[in-house]
C-alpha cells in the first residue's frame, strides 16, 4: 500500500506540471485554434534562464537563503518566458492567422526546432546540475515520502491554478479573453482587442510554462537545451485527455497522465518484478493518447469553444 501512496504522490507532483504546460497549450487553441507545439521549448528556455540566474546569484550573494535566489530566478525566468512567446507570436503566428491551418502548425513545429538550436548554442548541449535551493529532508506521510520541493512545486501549482480561474473568470481581461474565443470579429465590435487578447493570453501561458520549467528542473536536478520537448508533448496528451479548449479539462488531464504514468511505471513495475518500470513510463502517456484520441476525440470534459462564425 506504501507503494501505491507513493506512487501517487509521484504522480500529483509530475501531473501539477503537466497541469501548468497543458494550460498554455488548451488558452491558445480555445482562442485562436492554434496548437502551440513551442510552448514545451518555452519551458525549456525558462528552466537554463533561471539556472544561469542561480550561478550569478549564488556567486553574488553567497549568504541568500535558497528559496529566495530560488524566488529571484523564478520571476526573472518567467519575463524572459513571457517576452519570448509574446514575440513568437507577434512575428512567427499573428502573419499566418488567415492561412491555412497547416501553415501555423508547420511554423509551431519550425519554432520549436529553433529554440533547441539556439538555446544549445547559447547554453551548449551537455546536461546542468541544478541546484538543490531548498531543504533536501524529506517528509514521511504513512510510509511514503515526499520532498521539500515537492511540497513546493504542489503549492505553487495550486496557487497558479486559483489565480488562473480567478483572472479568466472575474476580470476584464477574462471577460474579454472568453469573447474573443467565442467570436473574434463580434469582440472587436464589442470594443475588444483580440490582438491584445491573444497577446495577452500567450504571456499568461508562457508564464505557467515557466514555472513548470523551474518546478521540472528543480524537481528532477537536471536542464537542458532538450528537456522541454517530451514534457510538452506530455502536456498536449493531457489537453486533449481533458478536451482541449476547456480550462479545468486541461488540469483534470495533466493531474490524471501523471497518476496514470506515475503509477503505470511505479506501482505496476513491482507487480510485473521490474519488467514494466520507469524506462517504459512514457510508453503510458502515449496509450492514453491513442485511447482518447480513438475513443472520445473530444476529450473527457469536451470542447466548450463555440464554432467560428
Amino acid at each position: 500500500m506504501d507503494v501505491l501512496l507513493q506512487q501517487i504522490i509521484n504522480g500529483l507532483v509530475m501531473g501539477s506540471m503537466y497541469a501548468l504546460v497543458a494550460l498554455g497549450y488548451t488558452m491558445v487553441y480555445g482562442i485562436i485554434n492554434l496548437i502551440n507545439f513551442a510552448h514545451g521549448e518555452v519551458l525549456m528556455v525558462a528552466a537554463l534562464t533561471s539556472w544561469t540566474v542561480i550561478g550569478v546569484m549564488k556567486e553574488a550573494m553567497p549568504g541568500a537563503p535558497g528559496w529566495v535566489i530560488l524566488l529571484i530566478a523564478l520571476l526573472i525566468a518567467a519575463v524572459v518566458a513571457a517576452v519570448l512567446n509574446f514575440t513568437i507570436e507577434k512575428i512567427a503566428y499573428r502573419p499566418l492567422r488567415n492561412s491555412p491551418k497547416l501553415a501555423p502548425l508547420i511554423t509551431a513545429i519550425g519554432m520549436s526546432i529553433l529554440l533547441q538550436t539556439l538555446a544549445m548554442i547559447i547554453w551548449k548541449p551537455n546536461y546542468k546540475a541544478y541546484p538543490t535551493l531548498l531543504s533536501s529532508e524529506p517528509i514521511d506521510i504513512a510510509g511514503a515520502v515526499i520532498s521539500p520541493t515537492q511540497v513546493m512545486i504542489l503549492g505553487v501549482t495550486a496557487v497558479s491554478l486559483a489565480v488562473l480561474m480567478w483572472l479568466v473568470n472575474a476580470t476584464k481581461l477574462g471577460r474579454a479573453m472568453r469573447a474573443t474565443a467565442e467570436n473574434p470579429r463580434v469582440a472587436s465590435l464589442m470594443g475588444v482587442k483580440p490582438d491584445t487578447v491573444i497577446s495577452a493570453t500567450f504571456i499568461i501561458g508562457a508564464v505557467l510554462a515557466a514555472i513548470a520549467g523551474v518546478m521540472y528542473a528543480s524537481n528532477y536536478g537536471t536542464a537542458q537545451h532538450s528537456m522541454g520537448f517530451l514534457p510538452g508533448l506530455k502536456a498536449f496528451t493531457a489537453a486533449v485527455f481533458g478536451g482541449i479548449g476547456n480550462l479545468g479539462g486541461a488540469v483534470v488531464g495533466g493531474i490524471l497522465l501523471g497518476l496514470i504514468e506515475s503509477i503505470g511505471s511505479g506501482y505496476i513495475g513491482e507487480l510485473t518484478g521490474g519488467v514494466l518500470g520507469s524506462h517504459y513510463s512514457d510508453i503510458f502517456a502515449f496509450i492514453v493518447l491513442i485511447f482518447v484520441l480513438t475513443l472520445r476525440p473530444s476529450g473527457l470534459m469536451g470542447e466548450r469553444v463555440a464554432d467560428r462564425a
